[in-house]
């Protein structure tokens, strides 16, 4: 059996190692980093898992068609119907508002004066 000697008065056996102290500006550093990189990877998660993208959206409700929109500012007088008339094309202008509400969640045909609004072009 070997026996190890230890010099006199370099280690203190009576005080457990404390690992890293931080200060108050370390704290918060490690947490404002820590705070960031988890932004940063829900960021990448949601751009993954197509958040926001048209053609993932049209997948997920089964619809085959994707559709691209045009965005006009609502000008004073002008009613949902009058816009779907000029945008119908000779198509079907009922349809084309039904579309209009559902495409910028309105509730009713009611519109005001400077509202942008979102109208599918097919």
């Amino acid at each position: 059996m070997s026996t190890a000697t230890f010099p006199a008065g370099t280690y203190n056996f009576d005080r457990p190692s404390a690992g890293v102290c931080l200060t108050r500006r370390g704290r918060l550093a490690r947490t404002l980093l820590v705070l960031s990189l988890s932004i940063v990877l829900g960021a990448g998660f949601a751009m993954k898992a197509g958040a926001g993208d048209p053609l993932s959206a049209a997948k997920i409700n089964g619809s085959s068609d994707v559709k691209s929109y045009v965005v006009v500012t609502v000008a004073a007088g002008e009613t949902l119907w009058s816009l779907a008339s000029q945008m119908a094309d000779g198509g079907d202008v009922q349809t084309l508002v039904a579309d209009i509400a559902s495409a910028n969640s309105l509730n009713g045909v009611d519109v005001e004066a400077g509202q942008k609004l979102r109208i599918p072009v097919k």
